[in-house]
């Protein structure tokens, strides 16, 4: 089942032209599910699996793959849908977000699709398993729901958004103070965590969910004659998004005469030696892992100091 995956240098490929790779798969139903194929590592047939106590409720134990203890979590469970049950035969996917690993169960793996971002469309509103993905399309004329793992995550090990006392106390810090930037994310946890961290800064937050809502908000006031570089400090911006992706963002930014000095910061769950590469690429200005409030304030520091040197 490994072989599923190719090379990831071929995938780089596809970075700035709209694109992306999905694994789609199924868990306890026939629906289909799918993940971005940069966050997976491998697929395979489960390791012996170790129950471990006072567990969450949505893991079913650990697993040791090369020396690495990876905990296992049903993803079916932790959508809101039945529970599977895991035995020799039970698929994992083992993936890496925001700097952590850990496996995912599922009924079954389906295939990979090279898909351009224009044809992942934002899920419809609603409650149930709605709530737990970012993005849906369509594969063969069936549905196909793309799972906000972040927020999966985020239930099972709380993030932190609270910035050190020590950040804090940055006199340089106070010159963010009632200065606004734009929020680029689809996952509302993500956008949740960025918010409540740059809000500790008396920063003033403008959001939108995917990289065409802001390219079209950046215009939009951009055609009322604003100076976008006075009236933002910085654009943060996710890599995955339905309909543009921030890579092709960060392009458009940088093509429009009236936006291309705006400073950009890549902030994404996806792996920081790849994302190094494609931040060169499509020019942004930085790269940050999520969920790291003083890493965070950080990049907020050296956006007001490369102000102030006037670059």
């Amino acid at each position: 089942m490994a072989g599923i995956l190719d090379s990831v240098d071929q995938r780089t490929q596809l970075v700035g032209e709209n694109r992306l790779e999905i694994l789609m798969f199924r868990l306890s139903g026939r629906q289909l599910f799918a993940i971005n194929v940069f966050k997976v590592q491998e697929v395979l047939q489960m390791p012996k699996l170790t129950l471990m106590p006072q567990r969450h409720p949505y893991v079913c134990g650990v697993v040791n793959l090369r020396g690495q203890t990876l905990p296992v979590i049903d993803l079916s469970q932790a959508i809101g849908m039945r529970p599977l049950v895991p035995d020799e035969r039970s698929t994992i996917i083992v993936t890496e977000y925001n700097r952590s690993v850990q496996a995912f169960l599922v009924g079954g793996v389906d295939r990979i699709l090279n898909l351009n971002w224009e044809s992942i469309l934002p899920p419809p509103g609603g409650a149930g398993r709605q709530h737990y993905l970012t993005a849906i399309t369509k594969v063969d004329d069936k549905l196909v729901e793309i799972i906000d793992v972040e927020k999966v995550l985020a239930e099972i090990v709380p993030y932190n958004a609270k910035v050190s006392a020590e950040r804090l106390a940055d006199p340089l810090l106070e010159q963010a103070r009632g200065r606004e930037v734009l929020l680029v994310d689809d996952s509302s946890v993500a956008l949740a965590q960025l918010r409540e961290t740059l809000t500790q800064l008396g920063l003033k937050i403008h959001t939108a969910s995917d990289g065409l809502k802001g390219l079209n908000q950046l215009k939009k006031w951009a055609d009322t004659g604003e100076v976008m570089t006075d009236k933002l400090l910085m654009v943060f911006t996710d890599a995955e998004m339905p309909e543009m992706d921030g890579y092709r963002l960060t392009t458009e930014i940088r093509q429009d005469p009236r936006l291309r000095d705006l400073y950009v910061v890549l902030h994404t769950s996806l792996s920081g030696s790849f994302n190094d590469a494609m931040v060169k690429k499509v020019g942004c200005d930085g790269f940050l892992s999520k969920f790291q409030p003083d890493k965070l304030v950080d990049v907020i520091r050296d956006r007001l100091l490369r102000g102030a040197a006037g670059t």
